[in-house]
């Protein structure tokens, strides 16, 4: 029996089309026009196999459903068997799943499944890393938009599933003024009232600075939601908190690392955003091994 798609998942959600898009992508570019040849050429067509995907070290676990969906596109008759579940802590040598079936489909799924496991897994694992090192902080760590074209959905998931938090999912969901928008608008009173004009009641009003100054005369228009304090050293940052003094949320970014994070999050800043998180994490090292 195969364990239920539903039990898969962490708390985070992760839609099913997000999932069926990105499974039947990344097959069909494995696949190509002759499928596997090699499993073609070497296995009987009738032979049943079992594997058992496997941590090889530890971390976080993230894309089970995408590994399922693969294994089960390739035929109904293969049946998985869920050992543990998205956003698990698992240790080295952990057995994640155990996959029944028709050999020559569970050959063919290995790559792709173990692919979205390893990638999503990384991510999640360093993003606990980054969590677990704030803890008994406010400070809520973020993703950006330094994502994987095609898989965004895919990697903010794993980010929740290691415990951190999504920034916006694309430039249609909130209002972010960087510093060329400030460059081109004519200055920060002029590009915030042109924003605060325009956004609905609903959509958040984001503003990038870089200076004490700039912070100064964003609080002086009252028009933002929150502040995006860039590229700003420890001292400079505790003084941002001090300015605020909670009239906006304050978000740090830039030279983020898992040396500074402790450092930061004690400034008081509210949220902290990392493309690392994405664009940085190291491949998830997990395998899957042919039972005899």
């Amino acid at each position: 029996m195969t364990t239920p798609a539903s039990l898969l998942h962490s708390d985070a959600f992760l839609s099913q089309l997000a999932i069926d898009e990105a499974v039947v992508r990344a097959l069909d570019e494995d696949l190509g026009r002759a499928g596997d040849v090699t499993s073609i050429a070497t296995i009987p067509e009738a032979t049943k196999a079992q594997a058992i995907m496997v941590a090889r070290q530890p971390g976080v676990i993230a894309g089970l459903p995408l590994a399922v969906a693969v294994f089960q596109k390739l035929s109904s008759e293969v049946r998985v068997q869920a050992h543990v579940r998205d956003g698990a802590s698992v240790a080295a040598g952990t057995h994640v799943l155990t996959i029944s079936g028709p050999a020559r489909a569970v050959l063919t799924s290995e790559r792709t499944a173990l692919n979205f496991v390893g990638r999503l897994s990384g991510i999640a694992t360093l993003t606990a890393d980054y969590v677990r090192r704030t803890a008994g902080t406010k400070l809520r760590i973020c993703c950006t938009r330094k994502t994987t074209p095609g898989l965004r959905a895919l990697e903010k998931y794993a980010v929740r599933c290691g415990g951190g938090f999504n920034h916006r999912f694309g430039l249609d969901d909130a209002i972010l003024i960087k510093d060329n928008h400030i460059a081109v608008a004519g200055g920060i009173r002029p590009v915030l009232e042109r924003a605060r004009a325009h956004a609905g009641h609903l959509v958040k009003i984001e503003i990038e600075v870089d200076t004490l100054k700039q912070l100064r005369e964003v609080l002086e228009t009252g028009l933002a939601d929150a502040v995006l304090l860039d590229n700003m050293d420890i001292a400079t940052l505790t003084e941002a908190v001090r300015m605020a003094e909670g009239r906006v949320v304050l978000e740090a970014s830039g030279g983020v690392t898992l040396d500074s994070i402790a450092q930061i999050a004690a400034t008081g800043v509210d949220y902290v955003s990392s493309g690392a998180l994405t664009h940085s994490a190291t491949n998830f090292d997990i395998a899957l091994d042919i039972e005899a």
